[in-house]
């Protein structure tokens, strides 16, 4: 018997493969843009985390001196073992 030719598949694109994806459908112009976007919002998400913990940070220390001049603070949070001070 002879053997039969195969004949060459047409080369698979990913589209092909599977039902088409929304980064298929759309242009390399619309993804640049897209992608952009994102990078510009997660920007301005970090800036603005950033910004609260700076806040927060300001705050604490703000706190931190206003209790190292109260003279009532100190002394509740002092140490009573004055023996180790002569």
């Amino acid at each position: 018997m002879a053997k039969k030719k195969k004949t060459p598949s047409a080369p698979r694109t990913p589209a092909a493969e599977g039902p088409a994806t929304l980064k298929d459908l759309l242009s390399s112009e619309v993804l640049g843009k897209l992608k952009a976007q994102s990078d510009e919002l997660k920007a301005e998400e970090n800036n603005r985390k950033e910004l609260a913990r700076k806040a927060v940070e300001d705050k604490r220390i703000a706190e931190q001196k206003r209790l190292e001049n109260d003279f009532e603070h100190l002394l509740k949070n002092s140490s009573q073992d004055w023996h180790k001070y002569k």
